[in-house]
């Protein structure tokens, strides 16, 4: 069977607020997951090849020259193919879904004639089923155990080697209109929308959801495009963001470094939050936050680090050994079993969104703080353990420097929670003393004074990106000649072609004679630049007063997104492409995040990173209280 293999950047995403499909630059639909965004896939085809799935609606002889575009601030994507007979246009978009998942793709003869051919493979549980085949005049039926699917059609389809395949002319100014929908098999299929009222309905939405938009700055088009991207990996029954649509799509071209991105991680909560309430969408920062709490609720004891979308926490990792990878990078990966490691830094990423979203609310209530006294019960008992990590890594746990940061977040957040909102209780000075503690033992021991540099983990000598983000979090100001340095050191060391790797993936101070490839992540080979490390040393670069050097930074970043404004999770700075999987929710937020810090003036002199009020002094290396302010004048409101 061929193998077509697109570059991750020749894909397009489009979605229901449920799921999303990945269609590529050739008019085929290449990843598929129905009815939900962690279901099984119908089509796999970017993790494989024919046989594993795929719709594709192209010229039969192939096109000169092809061109697309979201239609503007909208997820309606339009695909033109210039042939030598005439052009074509196939508009891709799944209509906001009120019961059944539906794709529905238009045909549009723009000028001349043009043959055109259609190829559905449909191949449900990640393209190792294939389903019994029914026609009848409009309509093709799939059917495999509980699991169906229609397309509704003008078309004559015949079957062809296991594909359901048709060939059709389009002249100037004629439609055709494809409706695939998913339905329980025991049910009948779902009669078709009508596809012209489907495709304004969508668009409508999608326009009037980012005219919502607050930000009025420079990067106003990524920064929408950003946000859009975000809205279309939220699950809108529960408000759950995914952190990708697809699964396994490699760290690093035929590598091993391939994981299952379509789950909500606690981590990404606050930057989230963050990107949502500046880009003006309070509604659905609440349902984030709403998510989170649900998630979390119960024993804090068994507080996982990620969730399904609607909150499951049974995500049990496996490889799908029939799927040869994109471009041959194996293992497949479905689920994920980094859900159950210990990462302590998760804790001041839940108690710092909890916080900033009191603030963006004004409010906040006995219910949420009885979880967030837990959750300090918690980190108290054991910010001393060593951990996995915010990258989560397979090998041994250690002390690493960014977890005891969070941790020290996790402590300050509850103790300016109280400062600012006197009716709550908790004790307070008891919680003072472990903040100084977990301060003065990341300053001990997590800045190397040979390396110049806070580094990954105590007693190590490597440096890890993570560490930009203690401006960024208020442990310490962007002024201390600490932060500088390492900001400086990263800069220097920890780059591939000017883009921020998280870390170096073989470390030599670890003992690899059972593997003398491993790493500290306990892994072999390696991986592309992290976008969203990058855009944290824009943030710093900022910060720190070398704004040119930050908008430089920005530029280069902005121009790694694809056509379409997309972004992956990594840059493969040697192959020159998007790696990792598509489209990627932290490089998302990362992007809107950083346009807007650049909005603002840089904070070397005086000013904190954090939205709260600096609590180190430089000269005496304590922790200053801040000043209390009323609840009232944190108040945001919702508006263009």
């Amino acid at each position: 069977m061929r193998t077509v293999t697109l570059p991750i950047e020749d894909y397009a995403v489009i979605g229901d607020l449920r799921t999303a499909a990945v269609v590529g630059l050739n008019g085929s639909i290449d990843w598929l997951c129905l009815p939900d965004f962690d279901s099984s896939s119908c089509f796999a085809r970017i993790l494989g090849d024919e046989s594993h799935g795929f719709w594709q609606l192209a010229p039969s002889a192939g096109a000169s020259a092809t061109r697309r575009r979201y239609r503007e601030n909208s997820l309606v994507l339009e695909t033109e193919f210039d042939t030598s007979t005439g052009t074509v246009r196939v508009t891709d978009f799944m209509p906001i879904r009120e019961t059944h998942p539906q794709v529905i793709r238009l045909v549009e003869g723009l000028t001349g004639v043009v043959d055109m051919r259609m190829n559905l493979t449909v191949r449900f549980g990640y393209g190792n089923e294939i389903p019994w085949v029914t026609s009848t005049e409009g309509l093709v039926r799939m059917t495999a155990g509980p699991e169906a699917v229609a397309l509704w059609h003008d078309v004559t389809p015949v079957g062809e080697d296991m594909h359901t395949v048709a060939d059709f002319t389009v002249d100037q100014g004629q439609r055709f209109a494809f409706t695939f929908v998913w339905y329980p098999s025991h049910e009948d299929p779902p009669p078709p929308l009508d596809a012209s009222y489907a495709v304004r309905h969508t668009d409508d939405f999608w326009r009037d959801w980012a005219a919502q938009c607050t930000y009025e700055g420079p990067w106003r088009e990524a920064v929408v495009r950003s946000l859009i991207t975000l809205k279309a990996l939220t699950f809108a029954p529960t408000g759950g963001i995914v952190a990708a649509v697809t699964t396994s799509l490699p760290e690093t071209l035929g590598g091993n470094r391939n994981w299952d991105y379509r789950y909500c991680w606690l981590r990404d909560a606050t930057f989230t939050l963050e990107s949502l309430m500046r880009g003006g969408y309070l509604d659905e920062a609440t349902a984030w936050h709403n998510w989170l709490l649900r998630a979390v609720a119960g024993d804090v004891g068994q507080l996982q680090i990620m969730y399904g979308p609607a909150g499951e926490r049974r995500l049990e990792e496996w490889e799908v050994s029939w799927l040869p990878g994109y471009e041959k990078s194996t293992p497949v990966r479905i689920g994920n079993a980094a859900s159950g490691q210990f990462q302590l830094d998760v804790f001041g990423e839940v108690m710092s969104a909890l916080y900033h979203s009191a603030h963006a609310e004004g409010v906040t209530n006995q219910a949420v703080w009885g979880l967030q006294r837990v959750l300090m019960d918690y980190v108290e008992s054991r910010w001393v353990e060593p951990d996995e990590g915010i990258w989560e890594v397979r090998g041994p746990r250690r002390h690493f420097t960014y977890s005891k940061v969070m941790a020290w977040v996790a402590v300050d957040r509850a103790i300016t929670t109280l400062e600012e909102w006197p009716d709550l209780e908790g004790p307070i000075e008891r919680w003072r003393e472990l903040r100084q503690a977990i301060f003065d033992e990341v300053c001990t021991r997590g800045y190397n004074e040979d390396a110049g540099a806070f580094t990954q983990y105590y007693g190590s000598d490597q440096l890890d990106a993570s560490l930009l983000r203690i401006p960024l979090v208020g442990f310490l100001p962007p002024s201390d000649p600490r932060v500088i340095a390492t900001i400086n050191a990263i800069k220097t060391s920890l780059v591939d072609e000017g883009l921020v790797l998280r870390y170096r993936t073989h470390d030599a101070s670890v003992d690899t004679t059972a593997d003398a490839t491993a790493g500290v992540d306990g892994l072999t080979g390696r991986e592309g630049a992290f976008l969203a490390c990058s855009f944290w040393l824009v943030d710093c670069l900022h910060l720190i007063g070398r704004t040119e050097d930050a908008h430089e930074l920005f530029t280069r970043l902005l121009s790694l997104r694809n056509d379409l404004g997309l972004l992956s999770e990594e840059y493969d700075t040697a192959a020159q492409r998007l790696v990792g999987n598509f489209p990627q929710a932290f490089s998302h937020v990362s992007l809107v995040n950083t346009a807007y810090r650049l909005g603002r003036p840089n904070q070397s002199a005086t000013t904190p990173a954090s939205t709260t009020d600096t609590r180190v002094d430089t000269e005496t290396k304590t922790l200053v209280p801040p000043t209390a302010r009323p609840a009232a004048a944190t108040r945001h409101h919702r508006g263009r």
